[in-house]
């Protein structure tokens, strides 16, 4: 995928950098594998507001994308590469030899008209789902399922793969995106390949009009707000807390920075052999 660059005739069009839809082949999704997507603007069903900054945006519908590669020992042809409004990585919608059609998630270098195919007997080539018990040790995979038949969670976005780097006691080793070496059933499920949209994370969209459009309100920084507002607001300028040093907090006094959230004795602890930015023995 490539990135389409503007000359600077604007302050918008300074530093923005669009994807330029390069790899997409399909302008109009399937209708039969769509459904519609409601938006809550931030509030829950008492119409209180759960969640800030969220609110307008394109209407949009939701692609039912199978993260299960529920048919299995069948073969399927790539028909086309198209855009996904609710994620960052691309779709590609597949045919079945029955007939049937499935949108999965598009890795880096899928082409139209390449043959895709999930279970144990298919080939660990692109695009193909296996368990991880026969998958070679080092490959690149995404859509990694965490109990089997629960359908891929790990690796799903643009541009991310996990290393499948060792086998023992019925259990794979894989390296996720994170740094993370996480223990996985060799049971489980995950395809061959770099997810695709591999520069998404260079893109800028140069304009604040556009992120309102995906449906981000403004953010306004605690800092500048009053005291009855925010604990870091108030004080003369740029004061840092208004009555002295005050550590980041959120809008009701959690730490930001540094304060760990994850609980302390969880069951998955037992499958994670090395943390993401574990401290390095010197």
């Amino acid at each position: 995928m490539a990135l389409k660059n503007y000359r600077p005739l604007t302050p918008t069009l300074r530093f923005k950098a669009l994807p330029a839809f390069d790899e997409i082949t399909t302008s109009r999704p399937a209708k039969r594998l769509l459904e519609p997507k409601k938006k809550t603007g931030g509030r829950n069903h008492f119409g209180r507001l759960t969640s800030r900054h969220l609110g307008g945006g394109h209407k949009q519908h939701y692609r039912k994308v199978d993260f299960k590669r529920r048919k299995r020992g069948m073969e399927a042809e790539v028909l086309g590469i198209e855009y996904d409004p609710n994620r960052s990585a691309r779709i590609a919608l597949i045919k079945y030899s029955d007939g049937e059609i499935s949108y999965i998630l598009a890795p880096d270098g899928l082409r139209v008209g390449a043959r895709v195919s999930a279970g144990e007997d298919a080939a660990p080539e692109l695009g193909n789902a296996l368990p991880l018990r026969v998958i070679p040790l080092g490959a690149s995979i995404h859509n990694i399922e965490l109990a089997p038949g629960r359908g891929g969670q790990i690796a799903r976005s643009a541009g991310q793969q996990a290393t499948l780097s060792n086998r023992e006691g019925g259990y794979a080793l894989v390296r996720l995106p994170s740094g993370e070496i996480r223990r996985i059933h060799e049971s489980c499920y995950a395809t061959v390949g770099q997810v695709g949209n591999v520069d998404h994370m260079n893109v800028s969209s140069g304009k604040a009009g556009r992120t309102r459009w995906r449906g981000r309100r403004p953010h306004v920084r605690g800092m500048v707000m009053n005291p009855i507002d925010h604990p870091m607001g108030g004080g003369q300028g740029k004061s840092k807390g208004g009555g002295g040093r005050h550590h980041p907090v959120s809008p009701w006094g959690q730490l930001a920075k540094g304060f760990k959230t994850r609980a302390k004795h969880k069951p998955s602890d037992r499958f994670i052999l090395e943390r993401r930015r574990s401290k390095k023995k010197s």
